[in-house]
């Protein structure tokens, strides 16, 4: 493995239209990219319902506060290795400087599949949620819409991007923060009763085969997209110090932002009632959106309610523009460093990848072209197969990155502790393994009914996949091993630019 310091030293003899316009984004930006990428109103309107229903009901919200500190101490390695590792490979870079390239070219690959395809599923969601609310225009039609603006966007500055996606995120915390405070100052009909949601052995009941583990498989699902602080470190003004920062900030502040809304919601219907509220307010789940918009309208009024089904909106297209950002970043390290057509590791005058940007739009837009010629539903097929596929690729990613981290620091000792170096990334492995099972296991409650098999209840029984079930949540394995072999079988790898990323 080459030196970091010799990797720093040939970076430096890049091209300019080979590196990414630096000292765009400060910690701030970088937080917003990440939880606007998380998209929290949606989180809290669709998954956090059926986490209470279907999971541990009133403890739902402790199932977000241990999957919060699970990512927490994932950080702690990650954000070490951030002093060490500073480009827009992240994960794969990564993996790439641990357990060496045909590992962190294996990665990439999975990477890239992860956030296409969770784009794809905010393409769906977006135009199912416009077309319903809105009309006038088909899901595509809006997809469509939205299809042109984002592209537009990820071919400008990436901090023209950072100030959008910052007032729709401040408002989308701003809605969920007043409604939340609302209620836990008025106490709902039972008063706050913290044991019921953050109680260890109420998190646990059902077991992690049963009812907590759906919770947790929800839970899990809900933080997607945390980990792309690196990702911006190539364009940060300090990137040794903003990628640490933004990922524990953001960690951080999406860890609460659910745990504590999400207790709000329990408190607004009465710990003891949860579930039954829940299912009388969503129509059976039916309309899990509902839940937090009739308990806005309650315990506010009606305006905040109408509000945040506008923010909605905001948020996924919010998440659109992050993953967009997000998928192009990562294929530009892979055209620098050519494993993919070096066209895509080039930027435009704005110093954003555009080629890059434009191959991630160009395959969105054919794969939504395909569900509208095929009359697929745009929630109920493209979101949800999409989403679900998505977080098992994610977090089977954080799973290695976690192995990397400690052998890297096992080969390069610094003057980190052991607990950052060696026992955080354990801890972390532990519960990334354990997520990994549950998302599996439940997936067919995550992807959708048309990934079960005949007569299957999937909140009863684990996997219970039919054929085309198995290939979504085997997909980023498989997608893996094709990465592995490809960087097996490749001799035309621009070393120069290559060892930056991933040696």
């Amino acid at each position: 493995m080459r030196s970091f310091t010799m990797a720093l030293d040939q970076k430096s003899q890049e091209s300019p239209d080979r590196t990414l316009r630096k000292g765009r984004l400060g910690v701030i930006g970088i937080v917003f990219f990440v939880v606007a990428a998380a998209a929290p109103l949606v989180g809290m309107t669709g998954a956090v319902p059926v986490a209470i229903v279907l999971g541990n009901g009133a403890a739902a919200p402790g199932a977000y506060l241990f999957a919060g500190i699970i990512l927490l101490l994932f950080s702690v390695g990650y954000a070490a290795m951030s002093q060490r590792v500073t480009n827009t490979g992240a994960f794969f870079a990564y993996i790439g400087r641990g357990l060496g390239r045909n590992a962190g070219i294996a990665a990439s690959f999975v990477s890239v599949l992860a956030y296409l395809t969770i784009q794809l599923a905010i393409y769906g969601f977006f135009g199912g949620v416009m077309a319903g609310q809105v009309g006038l225009l088909p899901w595509w039609g809006w997809t469509f819409l939205a299809w042109i603006v984002v592209t537009a966007l990820s071919l400008a500055r990436v901090d023209v991007g950072a100030k959008l996606l910052g007032v729709l995120m401040l408002a989308e915390l701003t809605v969920l923060v007043i409604a939340a405070v609302a209620i836990l100052i008025d106490g709902g009909p039972e008063g706050l009763n913290w044991a019921a949601s953050f109680s260890p052995d109420l998190i646990l009941a059902g077991g992690l085969a049963g009812s907590a583990g759906i919770a947790f498989a929800f839970a899990f699902a809900s933080f997607i997209g945390f980990e792309a602080t690196a990702i911006y470190g190539e364009e940060s003004k300090d990137p040794k110090r903003a990628v640490p920062r933004a990922t524990y900030l953001a960690v951080g502040l999406i860890t609460v932002l659910f745990a504590f809304t999400a207790f709000a919601l329990v408190t607004g219907m009465g710990a003891s009632n949860v579930i039954e509220q829940t299912l009388e307010r969503s129509a059976g789940l039916e309309d899990p959106a509902a839940v937090l918009f009739t308990l806005a309208s309650e315990y506010v009024g009606p305006w905040l309610a109408t509000l945040m089904s506008i923010l909605v909106l905001s948020s996924l297209f919010a998440g659109l523009l992050a993953f967009q950002n997000a998928a192009s970043r990562y294929l530009f390290a892979l055209g620098r460093g050519g494993v993919i057509a070096s066209s895509a590791g080039t930027v435009n005058g704005r110093g954003a990848p555009g080629r890059a940007s434009l191959i991630v739009s160009i395959i969105s837009g054919v794969v939504m072209f395909l569900f509208a010629v095929f009359q697929l539903d745009p929630i109920g097929n493209m979101f949800f197969w999409f989403s679900g596929l998505a977080v098992v690729a994610i977090v089977l990613i954080e799973a290695l990155v976690c192995i990397a981290i400690i052998r890297f620091f096992l080969q390069n000792k610094g003057t980190e502790n052991i607990f950052v170096t060696l026992i955080a990334p354990i801890l972390a492995f532990i519960g990334l393994v354990l997520a990994e099972y549950l998302l599996m296991s439940r997936f067919g409650l995550l992807a959708g009914d048309l990934t079960l098999a005949a007569g299957v209840d999937p909140t009863v029984t684990a996997f219970g996949l039919n054929a085309f079930g198995w290939f979504l949540v085997l997909s980023p394995f498989i997608v893996l091993i094709i990465g592995f072999v490809v960087s097996l079988v490749r001799k035309n790898l621009n070393e120069e630019l290559l060892q930056d990323v991933i040696s």
